[in-house]
């Protein structure tokens, strides 16, 4: 059996890593998936050994709550909230830090100080310090819960940090000995630290709105025929075998089948197709697209958790569930650091009293490991790096959402694209125009054309218009369904359309002209046939065009040694087409919208690390369900939330850059960690007294503090240099 459960009151990914080792420990458990950024764990087990409020139990044994996915109010359930308490907590935080700073910090940049005694000076310090730790307690409380479960997070390591510095200073003013106070070593790090928690916060936040905008597609009401009269219903309250009608602009309900009328379809928001479809009689229809111009009457088919939309959103569940192959290098190393630095400074403390030191001297000994290995070098070294990354991206025109991205990105191995407004514009242009009698076909076609309301239609009117031609009157004008349409101009009787109108009329298509049309054809395009009063005067074309970046952005991709591959509902003959003009090596056609991630599915088992590059509503189950999505930023708000990576500038070149930035920015985080633990490493045995019996030298813990200060600075002035970064 398999259930989904809310997690709550987890403080960083390693809560979820503690979390999923119990779990998956537990007898009856057969695996579990905790997944920070959702909030929620994935849990198959044997209800014969284990039941769901055992589960539950163990969760809150460890400090955590539990509760059923169906417990969960998504209507009411505000994301933002959480991101707005933790802005509030770093702007009070920042306001009663700056006096601190500036006041240890002034005479060491050359600005004035505080015109008050040392005494004063201090007292206002604990004050503001005091304040700010208020405010940031519960960051506290996270820590030292975790110390007490043996499973100590990042929040421990800032607990550790910030107490000791805090209350080592409270004892020297207290007491009125000498000695250095460090209050601002405890501020710092906590300001810092909610910047972090809040930045992450802002973007877990939004984790839950694509699935909430996916729900917010389908219409709430539906009009339907029961016993002979039209009724006005819930969308909940439609049964299967519903007669359900829909009029021109209204979205469609359900799944069914047309058994009345004719109309244009818009599926792009479903299927990403940016053409809409004719729909007659006997035709499938999928709820939550567009009726665009006729009057349809709609049996319903499936409805509910059936319908395409549905399992579209359970896609999408799964993928934001499903665990990210992401290495929690800090988190996992401070499983290890913090309770070693803890037991280095006992074990120093307790030699050098053993040895006959004093007991101050000892306790100098333990607080000075303690500061030189306070965690503010560790706790910097991620978020500055990922801050400037991030920030160098935005002005490139790419939004990276997290740092989970800045790791994946540069794994990848495999880049696939959706097709239909990604690499292609979303929307067909007329792109041949054949004469074959007259001179005149462009204007003759958009001038009968001008009447309909298809898309193809459309493109030959814009194309008439580009060109500054006036239009002929048309009379008798009548749209053929499935077919194309006819009018009388200037007393000829002109027909544009496909074969089968032309066939219908007795028209003859010499093979010439079918050549003509089948090469054509081949190359993806869709031809409408001219004809005037029986007589075929030209050829139209029309299709999807490519963007001007796209051919560069394959080209630079494969030279980086990535491998590249177009997924798309389209024919393969059209699909074939399209990639031999963008060189790309793989075609996945013929895709229906709840296959895509399937399709992502096979690619990763094959031993690739997939990025994907989308931009409909259909393509957010594939963005969530590879290891890394890229949104086109002109798509729809779906594929953006769902996405990790938004090109915002709808250039698909920035995915190139994209990766190649997220490289970069992992290899300055990794060599900030390699720093900030460097200092730990060379500070320790010297703050533990190891100089002592040779030198007589003993660290003073104002040193110690310096150390762990120019650490810190190290790291950051290592994350600025990122800003030249070309």
């Amino acid at each position: 059996m398999k259930t989904i459960l809310k997690i709550t009151d987890m403080d960083c990914a390693s809560c979820a890593a503690n979390i999923e080792h119990v779990l998956k420990k537990t007898e009856g458990i057969k695996n579990a998936g905790v997944n920070f950024a959702s909030e929620k764990a994935s849990i198959e087990f044997d209800e014969k050994k284990i039941g769901k409020d055992t589960i539950k139990k163990i969760i809150g044994e460890l400090g955590y709550g539990a509760m059923e996915e169906n417990e969960i109010d998504h209507e009411h359930h505000h994301p933002e909230e959480p991101a707005k308490k933790l802005r509030n907590r770093f702007v009070f935080s920042l306001i009663f830090g700056l006096p601190i700073i500036y006041a240890v910090m002034a005479s060491l940049v050359g600005l004035p100080k505080l015109p008050l005694a040392k005494q004063a000076s201090d007292i206002i310090q604990l004050v503001l310090a005091t304040a700010i730790i208020a405010a940031c307690f519960d960051i506290w409380k996270s820590g030292f819960k975790s110390l007490l479960r043996f499973m100590p997070n990042m929040d421990s390591l800032i607990f550790i940090g910030t107490a000791v510095a805090y209350f080592y200073s409270l004892i020297i003013l207290v007491l009125s000995v000498s000695g250095d106070l460090y209050f601002e070593s405890a501020a710092l790090i906590l300001i810092f630290i909610a910047l972090g928690k809040y930045l992450e916060a802002k973007t877990k936040g939004k984790t839950n709105e694509a699935i909430k905008k996916l729900i917010g597609l389908q219409p709430k009401e539906a009009v339907i025929i029961r016993d002979g009269k039209e009724i006005k219903i819930n969308i909940a309250e439609i049964k299967i075998g519903d007669i359900v009608l829909v009029k021109p602009g209204e979205k469609i309900p359900v799944d069914g089948k047309v058994i009345e009328g004719y109309s244009g379809v818009d599926e792009k928001m479903i299927t990403g197709e940016s053409i809409p479809v004719e729909k007659k009689v006997g035709d499938d229809v999928i709820g939550a697209t567009i009726n665009k111009t006729g009057f349809l009457k709609i049996e319903a088919k499936r409805i509910g958790k059936d319908t395409i939309l549905a399992q579209i959103i359970k896609v999408v569940q799964e993928a934001m569930e499903s665990k990210a192959p992401i290495q929690l290098l800090v988190d996992k190393i401070s499983l290890y650091f913090t309770p070693s630095v803890i037991a280095i400074a006992v074990l120093a403390a307790i030699i050098w009293f053993l040895t006959g030191q004093s007991a101050t001297f000892s306790l100098v000994i333990f607080v000075t490991v303690l500061i030189i290995a306070c965690p503010c070098a560790l706790g910097l070294a991620t978020p500055t790096a990922i801050m400037m990354g991030t920030g160098l991206a935005a002005q490139k025109g790419i939004l990276i959402k997290s740092a989970d991205a800045l790791e994946i990105a540069k794994k990848i191995t495999m880049v696939v694209f959706d097709k239909t407004g990604t690499l292609t514009r979303g929307e067909p242009t007329v792109t041949d125009i054949m004469e074959i009698a007259k001179n005149d076909v462009l204007k003759l076609a958009a001038s009968l054309e001008k009447k309909s309301e298809h898309p193809l239609a459309q493109a030959i009117v814009d194309e008439a218009k580009k060109n500054n031609l006036g239009l002929f009157e048309v009379e008798n004008f009548e749209a053929i369904p499935g077919k194309g349409a006819k009018g009388e101009i200037k007393n000829q009787k002109i027909l544009i359309g496909n074969k089968n109108l032309m066939a219908g009329f007795n028209i003859n298509i010499s093979d010439e002209i079918e050549k003509n049309i089948s090469n054509l054809e081949q190359q993806g395009k869709t031809v409408m046939i001219l004809a005037a009063d029986k007589e075929i005067i030209g050829l139209i074309a029309a299709a999807d065009t490519l963007k001007e970046t796209s051919i560069e952005a394959v080209k630079k991709l494969r030279e980086a040694g990535k491998k590249t591959a177009m997924i798309t509902g389209d024919n393969k003959r059209t699909a074939e087409a399209i990639a031999k003009q963008l060189g790309i090596e793989k075609i996945l056609a013929e895709v229906l919208p709840q296959e895509k991630s399937q399709e992502i599915k096979n690619l990763q088992a094959q031993g690739e690390i997939v990025a994907f590059v989308g931009d409909g509503i259909n393509d957010a189950p594939a963005l969530t369900q590879a290891n890394l999505g890229i949104a086109v930023g002109s798509g729809s708000d779906i594929a953006i939330e769902s996405g990790q990576i938004i090109l915002v500038k709808n250039d698909l070149r920035d995915a190139i850059s994209a990766i190649n930035l997220s490289a970069y920015t992992l290899r300055k985080i990794k060599q900030n960690l390699f720093w900030a633990f460097f200092y730990n490493i060379a500070g320790i045995p010297i703050a533990a007294g190891i100089l002592y019996p040779f030198f007589g030298w003993l660290l003073n813990p104002a040193i110690a503090a310096a150390a762990m200060a120019f650490s810190s600075v190290s790291v950051v002035l290592s994350a600025l240099t990122m800003k030249y970064y070309k």
